[in-house]
């Protein structure tokens, strides 16, 4: 760190640290919509805010948990549990709103310690791993308590030095978001089409044409489990490994890690098993699936993967088992599909293709940012670079 910068407590420079609280009721009383948004740790993510699985109160419950109001530029932290230390800044378009006990609301005293340059400080490789520890140290589960928050060292740089290292990671950031909304509409662009033209038979008077059928998923499309972790398989890309490797879960599309051959190379499906069971992936690159994956390669001659893509992620697809509830390939293989014509299914893959063409495209733009601002965030918050070099690597200008 620069010499000239100072190591500070954070608890000196916020006007608010502390955790949220559940309503009285629980999820009994969560609603689909309404004004009031009820924040959880599942929104929480490093640097992003994500809308998926929000939750709504009512005004009376928002007015028992007034003293957990977020505001604008709020930090959050979320501080129990699996995915303890996860830091985003609150997104602006979900206030009115309140959070759980999970998450810890940190408010800074934006004439001394900007916001977004401590966010960035609280995702750092370094700061992270610290907290990690922190969390872990307790007799049952992760937990960061106020106390410890409190006494994070943090360095503290002049306010405007401050604000121009937020700058220049946030130009970043907010490229990527812009990407995923971009993204978003175009999904949701192409699964109103989906629906106009397979759930509601529009074009065909809203009925389902004769020469269409509903077939089971085995019968037009191959089903396969994931497999063990490959041998060589690393947390980033590299020269010698670029092959993904996927697994359950949602960040990042369930991305592993990386590794030197592919199993899968078709256009294809795959579908969470174990954990975040039913989130249905479009996988357009070869690949490696590994364990709690079901990989969904639909037969030519039926379907293609975009087609089956937009289906699977109009239905319900649920896991079995009394203790852990999975999905088995065995049981999704009786799932019911809509097989159309061929050639109705070749027209409408061929008019959502350039959608998903551009979503492949952002993708790769998204990846390629987050690896310049991962590269640049430890050398701006020790000082190592400054914001000109920066900027130029970054080609922000």
């Amino acid at each position: 760190m620069r010499c000239e910068w100072k190591t500070v407590k954070l608890g000196d420079h916020c006007l608010k640290i502390g955790s949220g609280a559940t309503p009285r009721g629980g999820n009994n009383v969560y609603l689909d919509r309404g004004e009031y948004t009820l924040v959880r740790s599942q929104n929480i993510h490093n640097t992003r805010f994500d809308k998926m699985g929000l939750v709504y109160i009512s005004e009376n419950h928002a007015n028992q948990l007034s003293s957990v109001t977020l505001q604008k530029n709020d930090i959050l932290l979320n501080i129990t549990g699996d995915s303890v230390a996860r830091c985003c800044e609150i997104d602006s378009s979900v206030l009115p709103a309140r959070v759980n006990q999970h998450v810890a609301i940190i408010r800074t005293n934006e004439n001394e310690l900007c916001s977004r340059f401590l966010l960035y400080f609280l995702v750092t490789p370094a700061q992270q791993s610290r907290m990690l520890t922190l969390a872990s140290a307790g007799a049952t589960r992760n937990a960061l308590t106020k106390g410890m928050i409190e006494s994070f060292d943090i360095p503290l740089p002049p306010l405007h030095e401050q604000k121009r290292i937020a700058e220049i990671l946030g130009v970043l950031d907010d490229k990527i978001a812009n990407n995923a909304k971009i993204n978003h509409h175009l999904e949701q662009i192409a699964q109103a089409i989906f629906k106009n033209w397979f759930v509601d038979y529009e074009p065909w008077g809203g009925v389902m044409p004769d020469d269409w059928r509903i077939a089971e998923l085995g019968d037009v499309a191959w089903l396969g489990a994931g497999g063990d972790k490959p041998a060589v398989c690393t947390s980033i890309a590299t020269a010698e490994c670029s092959i993904p490797v996927y697994s359950n879960g949602i960040d990042n599309f369930g991305l592993y890690g990386y590794t030197d051959s592919y199993k899968v190379s078709e256009e294809c499906v795959t579908v969470s098993a174990r954990g975040t069971i039913g989130y249905v992936c479009l996988r357009q690159e070869p690949f490696v699936p590994i364990v709690r994956l079901v990989t969904v390669i639909p037969h030519s001659t039926f379907l293609t993967a975009k087609y089956l893509y937009l289906y699977l992620r109009n239905i319900h697809i649920a896991g079995v088992g009394t203790t852990q509830q999975q999905l088995t390939v065995p049981d999704f293989k009786k799932y019911a599909v809509l097989v159309p014509s061929l050639e109705v299914v070749s027209k409408f893959t061929s008019m959502v293709t350039p959608m998903f063409d551009e979503i492949r495209h952002n993708r790769v733009e998204n990846a390629l940012l987050a690896e310049i601002r991962d590269a640049l965030l430890p050398r701006l918050m020790s000082g190592e670079i400054d914001f000109d070099t920066a900027r130029k690597i970054s080609h922000t200008e």
